[in-house]
């Protein structure tokens, strides 16, 4: 890669699925000269585009895993990751932000800022990364990139400025206008890969004139020297408005916004222009890491090849031959047979094989130096771990891992698949951190939980086609909570007598609804009532208590207990009997703080022809989905909804009857919230009839 970290770009390629990121993806290999033929997302024949290589992208056409590649744009290097839109994937989008330094958000040019397009700004604002935007989908009936402009300042906050002008809409999009340097770019040849460069057709020089006037202004806000210009009325030179939106892009302070269509060819070439232009390389951005031999003390890390190597793997892969470990190299050097560190559990490893990806191909290397994004072959080792070379003992600090939604019992067809079931499942489980494996010990059960019904549909089909086991699945199980809803009073007293010493232990306080955290523990003991040695136990015995609720037997969040008095005795009183004692005074106030039962509600976002509106929200209706508002434009109707996750199973299904096969919809998790008084009866009764079966 480039010796010159001035010359390195990171960049990931994030949207709302379907919003042309694969296929972006794929001009930009072809105009880099990485591949010598462009193929489509969907084209069954060709096997798909060139990052999604796995069996089951090629078929659904969406992303499912990230894929990484790299590319040579003039004299500079930019290394490539391209993500899942569909948020059952989100943990791709999400490992993949955490290392890289910059981002091109991919917008619909009709559509424009949907469901997903907000989770990715989430993640980008939550690993600081700044971005591009890339309206794309122009040559589109209804495509209008000043609205999508417009929608990323009132939807996300984002201080958005077009960047580029497009020359023609829908059937009549021919090219951009870069308003930086005020010329037009039209793109000819088969695949739009001769650049042409012209004067701005007269019949938009006023609208790019006016729109470069507004790119000014909103630098002026942000640089002194650009405002003193502009308000004496003299003109801003190209190098200085270039400077201004580099500095403003990477402090996260502007977001520039290109367009054009990828599928037809259009605007690539200069958004490479302008990815190296206005993104950071890796000198621009700083990382951390926490010195685990003092008191975990931040390390501003540097990308010099000549320090202490620091390496983060933020992606596994279990392949034919072994475990393929990505990593992004923050500080020094690594080459073909180092030994590096696992500050993690202290583990040493040889460096056998050192690689490079582009999307499933393989190229050996050397070395790889800091700001670099690279994998290594056959280290064993799991997702957010650190190496070292042994000169620091330090960690990066990890990132956010949603919970799982939905869960499923799954057991092999046949007893002799066993074996390879539990491959399957310890593999996918170590690669992906949001697909959660564990065991019912009461019904024996293997139970599988995730992000959605898409996420856990392609494991099972993963575990049959890749390690040829049939797999039996049980009903999907929401992951409801319970909670309570007002303050109760406890006293409880733990007495047993067995001959010997007993266990004798007092606890007397409160409990009360708590928003902000999921427990909380206060001693409010004053004097000596309750040994300070059994305060530890007594906290113990409620966490034990909020494990398992009593209306349906699920975890218990936002809670709030406090102890302020108690008794102990000199010779019975243990941990244990306080632990205990803690665990009958949860039950004891549990009862009385009036206790509900909280499902995961998802936000659901419908896009159908105008003709089936009524029937999706009067579907949504039937599912006791909140509808939060709908717009149309160009024959298309978008509507918002909140949903409990309970009632989308099946959705789909019923979705593309009602439409017939023409609306699409995307759900992701939103809220915890009540359920009507009905459900939760229903809930109950449910699960009493478990627990007199002994399955609860």
């Amino acid at each position: 890669m480039a010796a010159d970290l001035s010359l390195l770009r990171n960049i990931g390629i994030s949207a709302h699925i379907d919003s042309g990121k694969t296929t972006l993806t794929e001009r930009i290999l072809y105009y880099t000269g990485m591949i010598y033929k462009i193929t489509e997302v969907r084209d069954k024949g060709g096997g798909g585009a060139t990052m999604d290589s796995m069996a089951l992208e090629q078929e659904k056409g969406i992303t499912i895993q990230s894929a990484a590649t790299y590319v040579h744009w003039g004299e500079n290097a930019i290394n490539i990751i391209d993500t899942p839109g569909h948020v059952d994937f989100t943990i791709e989008v999400e490992r993949a932000l955490r290392v890289l330094d910059g981002a091109i958000l991919v917008l619909c040019g009709v559509a424009g800022v949907q469901s997903q397009t907000l989770t990715v700004d989430r993640q980008m604002r939550r690993y600081n990364v700044p971005r591009i935007a890339f309206v794309n989908k122009l040559d589109r009936a209804g495509a209008d990139p000043l609205r999508v402009c417009s929608d990323l300042r009132t939807k996300l906050h984002l201080n958005s400025v077009m960047i580029q002008h497009p020359i023609g809409l829908e059937d009549k999009h021919m090219g951009v206008v870069d308003l930086v340097e005020m010329k037009a770019f039209f793109f000819d040849g088969d695949m739009g890969e001769n650049v042409r460069t012209e004067e701005i057709p007269a019949d938009i020089l006023d609208t790019c004139k006016a729109q470069r006037e507004k790119m000014i202004e909103a630098l002026a806000d942000l640089d002194d020297d650009i405002a003193m210009l502009y308000l004496e009325g003299e003109a801003v030179d190209t190098d200085t408005i270039k400077a201004a939106i580099r500095r403003e892009t990477i402090a996260g302070k502007l977001v520039p916004v290109c367009c054009g269509s990828a599928y037809k060819n259009k605007g690539v070439q200069p958004l490479l222009d302008n990815i190296i232009q206005y993104l950071p390389n890796p000198t621009e951005v700083k990382y951390q890491a926490l010195d685990q031999d003092n008191d975990e003390v931040e390390i501003e890390l540097e990308p010099d090849s000549t320090k202490p190597l620091v390496m983060l793997a933020f992606k596994l892969e279990d392949g034919r031959y072994g475990q393929l470990t990505y990593c992004r190299v923050y500080q020094g050097k690594v080459e073909k047979g180092d030994a590096i560190y696992n500050c993690s559990n202290g583990k040493k490893h040889k460096v056998g094989r050192l690689v490079r990806m582009h999307s499933n191909e393989m190229n050996d290397i050397e070395s790889s130096e800091a700001g670099d994004i690279v994998a290594l072959f056959g280290i064993d080792c799991a997702s957010g771990d650190t190496f070292t070379d042994g000169k620091l003992n330090a960690t990066m600090t990890s990132m956010f891992v949603p919970e799982p939604v939905i869960t499923l019992a799954v057991e092999p067809s046949k007893k002799e698949g066993l074996q390879n079931f539990s491959k399957a499942l310890n593999r996918f489980s170590k690669e992906d951190p949001t697909f959660r494996v564990s065991r019912d010990d009461e019904s024996g059960q293997t139970i599988i939980g995730g992000m959605g019904e898409l996420h856990l549909e392609v494991y099972i089909e993963r575990i049959r086609r890749e390690y040829g086991v049939e797999v039996d699945v049980g009903a999907p199980q929401v992951a409801y909570r319970e909670t309570i809803t007002r303050r109760a009073e406890f006293d409880y007293t733990h007495k047993k007598q067995t001959g010997g010493s007993g266990q004798y232990g007092r606890v007397a306080g409160w409990m009360e609804p708590c928003e902000e955290e999921n427990y909380e523990f206060i001693d409010n003991i004053v004097g000596g009532s309750i040994p300070k040695e059994f305060r530890g136990a007594i906290d113990k015995g409620f966490q034990d208590g909020t494990e398992k609720g009593s209306l349906i037997g699920f975890p218990v969040v936002n809670v709030r207990v406090a102890i302020n008095d108690g008794n102990s005795h000199n010779v019975d009183s243990s941990d244990m009997a306080f632990r205990i004692a803690a665990r009958g005074a949860f039950r004891e106030a549990y009862s009385k703080a009036k206790p509900v039962v909280l499902e995961p509600v998802m936000k659901v976002e419908v896009e159908t022809p105008e003709e089936f509106q009524g029937n999706v929200i009067g579907g949504l209706n039937k599912r006791r989905g909140l509808i939060g508002g709908s717009t149309s434009s160009h024959g298309s109707a978008i509507i918002e909804a909140e949903v409990p996750l309970s009632e989308m199973f099946g959705y789909s299904n019923d979705l593309r009857s009602s439409t017939q096969g023409k609306a699409e919809y995307t759900m992701e998790f939103k809220k915890y919230a009540p359920v009507p008084s009905s459900v939760q009866q229903e809930l109950a009764a449910e699960y009493r009839e478990k627990v007199a079966a002994g399955e609860g």
